[in-house]
């Protein structure tokens, strides 16, 4: 049995990058759902549960700005870090001045959406853990402000308010009364089930009325 939750969550920033356009950075126009996964997952994550995000209500007009920020070329590998530490090898390094890049971004900015989702148990869950119980555990959490990790809108340096939604069941956004906007192809999630062969999924994301039905969707890999 699934148990459902309604987060609404707002920011300065949001870069959902396109995966296929990686050298300039193109966000999508909202919210994808495996961003969506990622920000519940920072509020309140347990081995014994599985998030899936249901629908996507965009509240706030959908506008991009472009930046420039600095970025390294080069990335320190796990494996040479590895190495260095059992080895006695040298500790990768990367020196930001010889590194450094800029690039262009498109962004959103000024976001606020309402993350419709529920979630299962998983086989991990131990013998006292019970749907309930993380409800709770979700609820008091929203209600504190208290999470693992900053929530935050596709990097890190775009932070994520939250909250637990606390407007009508059927969240009313500035798209409300518009009709269908086909935004493309979209990525969906990671299918992790083949560790050595993680696999990209995609859907093909409509809003009707504000809102991006992810559940109804067909997802494509």
């Amino acid at each position: 049995m699934a148990y459902g939750i309604q987060v609404e969550v707002w920011g300065d920033r949001a870069l959902f990058t396109r995966p296929e356009l990686s050298v300039e950075r193109v966000s999508y126009d909202a919210m994808t759902p495996s961003a969506a996964r990622g920000l519940l997952e920072s509020i309140y994550w347990h081995p014994g549960m599985r998030y899936s995000i249901d629908r996507i209500h965009v509240l706030n007009p959908i506008q991009f700005t472009n930046v420039r920020r600095n970025e390294v070329k080069s990335k320190a590998l796990a494996s040479t870090m590895r190495t260095a530490v059992t080895g006695g090898g040298k500790l990768p390094y990367i020196n930001t001045k010889d590194d450094i890049q800029q690039r262009a971004s498109l962004i959103l900015i000024n976001v606020r959406y309402v993350i419709e989702a529920h979630f299962d148990l998983t086989d991990k869950a131990m013998p006292e853990d019970n749907p309930g119980k993380f409800k709770d555990i979700i609820r008091r959490r929203l209600e504190r402000g208290q999470c693992y990790s900053m929530p935050y809108f596709g990097t890190r340096e775009f932070p994520a308010h939250f909250k637990a939604w606390e407007g009508p069941q059927s969240p009313q956004g500035c798209y409300a009364s518009d009709g269908e906007k086909d935004l493309g192809l979209m990525l969906y999630d990671m299918d992790y089930s083949d560790p050595k062969n993680i696999t990209p999924m995609f859907f093909r994301a409509v809003m009707r009325g504000g809102v991006i039905d992810v559940a109804g969707s067909e997802v494509f890999r």
